[in-house]
């Protein structure tokens, strides 16, 4: 199923316009102002009309003014893609629920007493929903321009509208506290927020008042401005190719030379890369001597002449005792290399390439290695020369470090120089120069991070980073998180956290969501995961997009509208920037990878094809998209 026009049938913008439909209710008025959609203006030509509602909204004061924390609940009706009232006029609260003895005992927002550590706040409106607070509800705060917010319950998409911007900023205060809370186990205050996110991290804990936002501007002024903002929204996404996948699709290694390769349990298939997409061949490497299981890993060596496979140990775990090596144009397996250190067989959980662009160079011989307490550079360079035979061989551990204390990595990137960012299942993501520049005494430079960012309560499942260091994407389940790493040192020059280390000059970071409704529409799988910049590998080139797969859904974010702080999206935003502006690639099934190829691929002057063409690959198909038109 390719591209088309609506969330059943085509791509879409986020910002879509919803019909409301309302139900009969005596206590309400119809009419009053509280009941428009989005704050929509009422009709100023009909003057009559117009006291009328103002007549009608005073009465509902009234009412409401008796009624402690009142608001209208909504409710998406998914099929017919409207809004319908659910209640006129309702309430809601904040309870913390503890868990007693198998009892429950139920504690309002108003309660100020120690509870137990094993409770958790709930939003509770009327009697129809009682959904702990939490990331999985997707809410989303429209500011007090429209006083409404929007969540998913219980599979169904909800709206609240409040009555006063007073009661607004009170519900989203509330549901922040309650939320850092549940996610932190302490109580949310300003002591407890830097304790949690560290001294130098301010503008993380209260980015309202101290967050600057100097170093998201382009390099050369401010961004462009809104209005030249949204023409970049008309952009079309035009599916080129769409192929079958013999034999399915488990992983996506794109080449930036002559060939793409698509994965799966019967070897490796190869692709053509062309001007729009990559294009089957035809030609498919059966793993000669088989393998037992899957590789969850394909990394392109040597000029993407060979191919590193990494397989899991165990089912259902990503570690692995070692690799093997697949010589694409013979289609043998040439070497099972195995991971040891200090004669000691170790697992890894992940690799990557020593840099952006190091799958390219065809005199390669090292790559990095990541487990849950190491990181690491390997030497496939024997001391008896290079391994020429299908034989068990060890692989040379070149440098790194062996943590002592539990650091959780989970995922890591590499950038053009060789530095190294890498992703923890708390959370926090670290920076690491190159691993071939040496600190004190000898050391590496992958033994100390340079900057450790603070988690923000989920688990980071992917990192990647721009060529340059200067940007890092975290894919977390239900957001992604875009991480400037620029800061200015005390002699007045402009460096990353790459290279020195950013105290607390670190600007808060951008939070990239789907709306409530979008997270529905993915279907069960609404987990984000694989987010990528556009893949570029020249200095002086500058990512242009970020691509995430959610579902059956690719999304694809516009970084240079992400980055604009006068961004429509921020405009009276509490807590951290949150962009909803994107486009969505709707298919037929679960997406297992979206990636753009390489920019060599892009005609960066021609206005019409801004960008290399953006390969997704389903478990039974491929394609292959081009991104036409302006700019998103």
């Amino acid at each position: 199923m390719g591209t088309s026009q609506s969330h059943e049938d085509r791509i879409t913008d986020s910002d879509s316009d919803y019909h409301y439909e309302e139900e009969e209710d005596d206590d309400v008025s119809r009419n009053s102002n509280f009941s428009r959609p989005y704050g929509a203006s009422s009709d100023s030509s009909v003057p009559s009309l117009e006291i009328e509602q103002k007549l009608s909204a005073s009465e509902e004061l009234k009412v409401t003014s008796r009624i402690k924390n009142a608001v209208k609940l909504y409710r998406h009706d998914t099929p017919k893609a409207e809004w319908n009232i659910s209640d006129n006029l309702t309430s809601y609260k904040f309870v913390k629920t503890s868990t007693v003895e198998g009892d429950q005992e139920d504690i309002d927002d108003d309660h100020d007493g120690e509870e137990s550590d094993e409770s958790f706040w709930y939003l509770v409106i009327g009697s129809k929903i009682k959904a702990v607070v939490e990331k999985d509800m997707r809410m989303k705060m429209f500011g007090e321009v429209k006083r409404r917010v929007e969540f998913v319950s219980s599979g169904t998409v909800w709206a609240l509208e409040f009555l006063t911007d007073e009661e607004y900023k009170r519900f989203v205060t509330r549901f922040q506290d309650c939320l850092f809370e549940n996610v932190y186990n302490v109580k949310a205050s300003e002591e407890s927020r830097i304790q949690k996110y560290g001294k130098d991290f301010v503008a993380w804990a209260n980015p309202e008042t101290t967050d600057d936002d100097t170093m998201w501007e382009d390099e050369d002024g401010e961004g462009p401005p809104e209005e030249e903002e949204e023409d970049k929204m008309n952009t079309d996404l035009t599916e080129e190719f769409e192929e079958v996948a013999n034999g399915g699709v488990h992983s996506l290694a794109l080449g930036a030379l002559d060939n793409s390769f698509l994965v799966n349990a019967c070897g490796v298939q190869v692709y053509r890369n062309m001007e729009r997409g990559i294009h089957g061949r035809g030609v498919c490497v059966r793993f000669d001597g088989g393998l037992t299981t899957t590789p969850n890993k394909a990394l392109l060596m040597r000029a993407e002449t060979n191919m590193m496979l990494m397989s899991p140990s165990q089912q259902g775990k990503p570690h692995s005792s070692g690799v093997k090596q697949l010589d694409i144009e013979s289609g043998k397996i040439v070497t099972e290399w195995r991971f040891e250190k200090d004669g000691t067989e170790i697992t890894m959980r992940d690799i990557t390439s020593d840099a952006k662009g190091s799958q390219l160079d065809p005199s390669e011989s090292t790559f990095l290695g990541l487990d849950d307490n190491r990181l690491c550079q390997w030497d496939m360079r024997e001391r008896r020369g290079i391994v020429q035979s299908y034989d068990s061989a060890v692989l040379e551990w070149n440098q790194g470090h062996q943590f002592s204390r539990g650091t959780n990595f989970g995922c890591f990137a590499s950038t053009g120089d060789g530095s190294v960012v890498v992703g923890s299942d708390d959370g926090k993501i670290r920076l690491y120069s190159k691993p071939n520049s040496l600190g004190q005494q000898g050391k590496t430079s992958l033994g100390r991070a340079k900057t450790a960012f603070p988690g923000l309560g989920s688990p980071i499942t992917h990192v990647d980073v721009s060529y340059d260091g200067k940007w890092i994407l975290g894919t977390a389940d239900t957001y992604l998180v875009l991480i400037c790493t620029l800061f200015t040192d005390k002699d007045g020059r402009v460096k990353t956290g790459f290279t020195g280390r950013m105290g607390n000059k670190i600007p808060a970071p951008r939070l990239l969501k789907l709306t409530p409704l979008d997270s529905h529409l993915a279907g069960k799988d609404n987990k984000f995961h694989g987010a990528h910049f556009s893949w570029v590998t020249e200095s002086g080139r500058q990512e242009r997009h970020i691509v995430a797969t959610v579902g059956k859904f690719s999304v694809i974010w516009d970084l240079e509208k992400v980055k604009n702080s006068a961004h429509g999206c921020y405009r009276n935003q509490h807590g951290l920037k949150s962009c909803y502006c994107y486009k969505i690639l709707l298919k037929d099934e679960s997406i297992v990878e979206s990636r753009f190829m390489h920019d060599r691929l892009s005609f960066s002057g021609n206005e019409k094809l801004p960008e290399a063409p953006l390969v997704v690959a389903t478990p039974q198909k491929v394609s292959s998209i081009s991104l036409s038109g302006r700019r998103l």
